[in-house]
C-alpha cells in the first residue's frame, strides 16, 4: 500500500517506520529535515508539502502536536485537503470530540473520509510496536486499515462510529496519566526526602496498589536516572489534560483532581518549561514552587 504520513517527530518516526518495516510505500512530510532524514535513508519518499503528500498517496497518517498546526497542515492553502488523491485520513493525534467533529466536516466537504486512530503507549511503545489504537468510524475503512493499526500494536480497541468517540477513549486514559505523573512525582519526592530511596520505594509501589504507568515505566527510565527523556513535551501533556477537563465539563462530569493535577503543570508551563520532558514534572514538587 501507498502510504502518507505527515509529522513524523517522536511518535511519528517509528510508526511510518513500522509501515516501512512491512514493505509499504511510504511517503513522508515534516518541517524538520532532521526528522526526516532516518526514513529518507530506509528509502521513504520526500513530499514538499501536505499536498503534496495528498496530491500522492490516498491513505494519509497525521500525527502533529498541536491543533493549531494540524489546522492549518489539513486546510491550509498547501493542505492536505487540497491534495488530489487523498481518499482517508488517518488521525493518531489527540485532538478532542470537537475538533475531531470539525476535521470530519472539513474532510466530508472534500470527499475525504476520517478515521480517527489516536495512540497510546509514548515513543517507548512506538518504538517497540507495543501502542495500542483507539479507532472510530466508517467500519468498513476500519477493517480495510487493521492490518496498518496492528503494525503498531497488537492492542486495536474499536470505539464505534460516533464522531470523537476514540477521542474520548484517549482523553480518559490521557487524563489518568497525567494525574499519575503529579501524583507520582509528589509520593516519590515525600519518599525521597524522607530518606528512602528511589529504588526501594518504586519496588514497594510497583508490587502494591501504588502500581501505575508513571511507577513502572517513566520514574525507572526517565527520573531515577535523571535522563528526563521519556519523550513528550510538558506542552503536549497540558493540551491533552485542557481537552480532558473541556470534555468533562461539556459532559457534566466534575473534574476536581484533574484540576488540581493541571494547576501543578501549568506552574511547569509558568516556569518556561512547556518544550521540556513532561518527565521533569517532578522538579515542580522537588524545587517547592507551589510554596510560594
Amino acid at each position: 500500500m501507498r502510504i502518507g504520513y505527515l509529522g513524523v517527530g517522536n511518535m511519528g518516526q517509528p510508526m511510518a517506520g513500522k509501515l516501512l518495516d512491512a514493505g509499504h510505500e511510504v511517503w513522508i512530510h515534516d518541517v524538520r529535515e532532521d526528522a526526516m532524514a532516518p526514513l529518507l535513508e530506509r528509502q521513504a519518499r520526500r513530499a514538499a508539502s501536505p499536498k503534496e503528500l495528498a496530491d500522492a498517496c490516498e491513505t494519509v497518517v497525521i500525527s502533529l502536536p498541536t491543533l493549531s498546526i494540524f489546522r492549518q497542515a489539513l486546510t491550509g492553502a498547501d493542505g492536505l485537503l487540497a491534495g488530489s488523491a487523498i481518499k482517508t485520513l488517518v488521525n493518531t493525534c489527540t485532538v478532542g470530540g470537537a475538533f475531531s467533529r470539525e476535521v470530519e466536516a472539513a474532510c466530508a466537504a472534500k470527499g475525504v473520509t476520517l478515521i480517527d486512530a489516536p495512540i497510546s503507549g509514548g515513543v517507548g511503545g512506538a518504538r517497540a510496536g507495543t501502542l495500542t489504537t483507539m479507532v472510530a468510524g466508517d467500519p468498513a475503512r476500519i477493517d480495510a486499515l487493521s492490518s496498518i493499526f496492528e503494525l503498531w500494536g497488537p492492542t486495536v480497541v474499536n470505539a464505534g462510529s460516533k464522531p470523537g468517540a476514540a477521542q474520548t477513549m484517549k482523553l480518559t486514559n490521557n487524563i489518568l496519566f497525567a494525574v499519575s505523573v503529579v501524583a507520582t512525582s509528589e509520593a516519590m519526592t515525600l519518599a525521597s526526602k524522607g530518606g528512602i530511596s528511589e529504588e526501594a520505594m518504586l519496588h514497594v509501589l510497583n508490587n502494591s496498589t501504588g502500581r501505575n504507568f508513571s511507577t513502572m515505566v517513566m520514574f525507572p527510565n526517565a527520573v531515577v536516572p535523571r535522563t528526563f527523556d521519556f519523550g513528550a513535551t510538558l506542552e503536549i501533556l497540558v493540551k491533552d489534560v485542557d481537552l480532558a477537563i473541556e470534555q468533562g465539563e461539556d459532559l457534566g462530569v466534575p473534574m476536581w483532581v484533574c484540576q488540581a493535577a493541571r494547576l501543578v503543570l501549568k506552574h511547569g508551563v509558568f516556569q518556561g518549561r512547556s518544550q521540556q520532558d513532561l518527565s521533569r514534572t517532578v522538579e515542580i514538587i522537588e524545587n517547592g514552587t507551589l510554596k510560594s
